[in-house]
């Protein structure tokens, strides 16, 4: 009797397809892992493409963690045209000629749109509202309000416009744009934010996402791939990547996976997690500092 293939345990950086919601992939995960146990580390919209950071086994233990690490994407805005999802996904709302916006306009409305700013979510996001998801909302033709939280962008730029004219003959202009930004900003949101500072109206037409924390597009695998040859990450590796590294000797790992609080250097105060090694090189915990000591957020070896 063939005994049943474990599940390989860590992380799988996955080139998202067009026209897949993240829980589609983790579906497609489950069948090609052969586990349960899979889940996504911050999600990505159908319409986009790139960087989506699953985890397998007991590396689903470290994705609430890097879901906060920051993401950087390839992305085209449509000035001219809003959209009722502030993507191409939704239909037009509104069409004005775009042909006489300015470079030096698009500038200083990208200029407002960088730093520490607050940012409405578009009402066709997973966001709750009163513990009901603001699409569903939506959808449903509901009159809301979802309140400006905030993010930061730490660089947008742009790297070429491009005159063309939309479906209905309006002339439209086409921004090719970089952002790096924390968790937690929609990238639709900033381009029907500079449609609107610009007074022209804008969305999203079409998006990518090259990089989540420390793991980026070069190294992400399509699913065909995956269902070819499955390419996970060891936890180990994924976390080194991820966190600052502690390595302790003997007596504390005994102690650490007895469940002792640790003194925790001084050189890890306020440093976020932080991925704890035995002599040996055995990936243990997470671990936090709290009050000068080692709280485990999640324990491992």
């Amino acid at each position: 009797m063939s005994s049943k293939p474990t599940p390989p345990d860590g992380l799988v950086i996955v080139d998202k397809p067009s026209g897949f919601t993240s829980h589609d992939v983790v579906a497609k995960m489950r069948g090609i892992a052969r586990t349960r146990r899979v889940g996504h580390a911050g999600t990505l919209d159908p319409m986009a493409t790139g960087v989506l950071v699953l985890g397998v086994e007991r590396a689903t233990k470290l994705l609430g963690h890097l879901a906060l690490t920051e993401k950087e994407y390839l992305g085209t805005i449509r000035l001219g045209q809003n959209t009722v999802t502030d993507d191409a996904e939704g239909e037009i709302t509104s069409s004005a000629d775009a042909s006489k916006v300015t470079r030096d306009a698009i500038d200083a409305g990208i200029a407002k749109l960088t730093g520490e700013i607050m940012q409405v979510p578009s009402k066709v996001s997973a966001i709750k509202i009163d513990g009901v998801r603001s699409y569903k909302r939506a959808r449903e033709g509901e009159e809301f309000e979802i309140p400006a939280r905030p993010v930061t962008v730490s660089s947008f730029a742009v790297y070429d416009v491009r005159d063309a004219v939309a479906e209905d003959g309006t002339p439209v202009l086409d921004l090719v744009v970089s952002v790096v930004c924390s968790s937690g900003t929609y990238i639709r949101a900033l381009a029907r934010d500079l449609g609107a500072d610009l007074g022209v109206g804008g969305h999203l037409t079409a998006l990518r996402r090259t990089r989540v924390g420390p793991y980026k597009i070069d190294s992400a695998k399509t699913l065909d791939q995956l269902q070819t040859e499955l390419t996970v990450m060891p936890i180990a590796e994924a976390a080194t990547a991820a966190f600052p590294r502690w390595k302790v000797d003997t007596k504390r790992a005994r102690l650490l996976r007895n469940g002792v609080r640790l003194e925790m250097p001084d050189e890890y105060a306020g440093a976020g997690p932080v991925a704890v090694f035995d002599p040996e090189g055995t990936f243990l915990a997470l671990v936090e500092a709290h009050k000068g000591k080692a709280k485990s957020l999640a324990v491992f070896g």
